[in-house]
């Protein structure tokens, strides 16, 4: 057999970015209360506003814990450890300096926020502003440091708590 005949074929191989990034849109939107107003915010600011606590959920982190959890600040560096680390959908706030690691909303019970100074869970009762799935590049409001793959398909609580702990073992006391 050639290798052409033995390649595992990816879901990426099949499915091109674009339409990914459509069905992560339409599966965002689920959770719109107003999907046409979503749209329009998408279009003209960028970031929606979204409910959590049906579809998707959320833990807030700030940028401090997750840049000590990377070992960097740089933010090419630390998307590249977060894509590695939690495997699953993960946006920047660049103003107010936190990140969204969007989780299944049954599983924010488990995330023991009280553990890290400055952690959130997001759930039912929440609304987040989401961005828009093709602003992937840090600029503007916020970005997607790990793009959507998928729909439904979120950060398990468990590689995320694994990761705050890592912060916050190497977080320094100033921080």
């Amino acid at each position: 057999m050639t290798d052409a005949e033995t390649r595992v074929v990816e879901p990426t191989d099949v499915v091109k970015r674009p339409e990914r990034e459509l069905a992560a849109s339409q599966w965002l939107l689920a959770a719109a209360d107003d999907r046409e107003r979503a749209l329009t915010e998408w279009e003209n600011g960028g970031v929606a506003l979204l409910r959590c606590g049906g579809i998707l959920g959320a833990v807030r982190l700030p940028a401090r814990l997750v840049w000590c959890a990377a070992g960097s600040e740089e933010l090419t560096a630390v998307d590249a450890y977060l894509h590695e680390a939690l495997e699953g959908p993960v946006f920047m706030d660049l103003h107010a300096l936190h990140y969204y690691i969007l989780v299944a909303p049954r599983s924010l019970s488990h995330f023991p926020a009280e553990d890290f100074r400055g952690a959130e869970r997001i759930g039912r009762d929440h609304f987040l502003g989401v961005p828009e799935v093709r602003r992937t590049i840090p600029q503007g409001r916020s970005y997607w440091c790990v793009p959507m793959d998928s729909p439904g398909v979120l950060c398990p609580v468990e590689a995320v708590e694994a990761m705050a702990r890592a912060g916050s073992r190497s977080e320094a006391p100033s921080l």
